[in-house]
């Protein structure tokens, strides 16, 4: 009976041996020092900087990261399903309300920046001494152009993209009937719709297509990585503003990090990368891969807002949603 007991005992021992390891693991990952950041694939690169540099900071000693990159509207409802995530950012705002507030506070909007941790502006990249002659959008719907720009079913630059090329007529003078025709000429000179911005960009070096409609800092990151291309910055354009944001779940590292993507320190590391700083009276520096590295981004004739649109909500519905002007244009294209 007892050497029954002593066996029953040991197996019982042995059964709770690694039960109390697996519970040392988890707990061990579960720390709060490590931060799952879930993005759009464009800023990949100053993602990359930024979290190396938040790791040499008191807050950030220790910090480890995972990471997820890919289209803006695809990683938003990954998130929605359930992916784990603690820092989210996008190129939309609608793909970042969607996670409200199931996934995010209602609040996330509510500091200094306004949940927006980057701007841009929409450009049109070209081939190394621009040999189309490329000056602005009335060359873009010239016969023999050919136009590469991510789908908007999933990409958020496409979305920018698209509204650029609609405001802009706008911009001029032009009517919405008008605004419409030049969108439909567009979509007749595209010929990849990749699932994203960084696909797109892809694409383009690869050798596809003669103008990339892009971010000003996709464009600059490109420079920076020794592709051979050019970028304008038409005279009507669109002031491109990224949000980001921690989970509900997110541990305090992670809420450390966005406090030091939104500080001048995170911001200058975005403009090092192309991105327009949020924070007024950040020095960008000098700027490597822009087209004046000095005065890397200079302002627009015409700089159209979302919220002069009258916000994403009246956007999607005129231009994006099922009934919208642009997804009409492009299913009968």
């Amino acid at each position: 009976m007892l050497a029954r007991r002593t066996t029953r005992t040991a197996a019982v021992a042995a059964a709770v041996v690694p039960l109390l390891a697996l519970s040392a693991c988890s707990s061990k990952k579960d720390d709060g020092k490590t931060v799952n950041i879930v993005a759009y694939s464009v800023p990949k690169p100053a993602y990359d900087a930024l979290t190396a540099a938040f790791q040499k900071t008191s807050a950030g000693a220790g910090v480890k990261f995972t990471s997820s990159y890919g289209a803006s509207g695809s990683q938003s409802k990954a998130v929605l399903a359930g992916q784990k995530a603690d820092y989210v950012a996008f190129s939309l705002e609608p793909d970042l309300t969607k996670l409200v507030p199931s996934k995010v506070d209602a609040s996330w909007n509510s500091g200094p920046t306004k949940g927006l941790v980057s701007d841009s502006v929409v450009v049109l990249v070209v081939r190394k001494g621009n040999p189309k002659g490329i000056k602005g959008w009335a060359d873009l719907v010239k016969p023999g152009v050919q136009i590469v720009t991510p789908d908007p079913a999933s990409s958020g630059s496409a979305k920018w993209n698209l509204l650029a090329a609609y405001q802009q007529v706008i911009a001029q003078g032009g009517t919405a009937d008008q605004a419409a025709q030049y969108v439909t000429a567009l979509f007749k000179n595209v010929v990849s719709r990749a699932d994203s911005g960084a696909k797109a960009t892809t694409q383009f070096l690869g050798g596809t297509g003669d103008v990339l409609l892009s971010y000003e800092n996709e464009a600059i990151g490109a420079k920076q990585n020794g592709a051979d291309i050019d970028y304008i910055i038409p005279d009507q354009t669109v002031l491109i503003e990224n949000p980001a944001a921690v989970t509900t779940t997110a541990p305090q590292a992670a809420k450390d990090f966005l406090s030091y993507v939104e500080s001048a320190d995170g911001q200058k590391i975005f403009a090092s990368k192309g991105y327009r700083p949020v924070l007024p009276g950040v020095d960008p520096g000098t700027v490597q891969g822009a087209n004046d590295p000095s005065n890397p981004f200079p302002t627009p004739q015409d700089l159209i807002t979302i919220e002069s649109l009258g916000g994403w909500k009246t956007v999607n519905d005129q231009l994006f949603g099922d009934n919208g002007v642009i997804t009409k244009i492009e299913a009968a294209g």
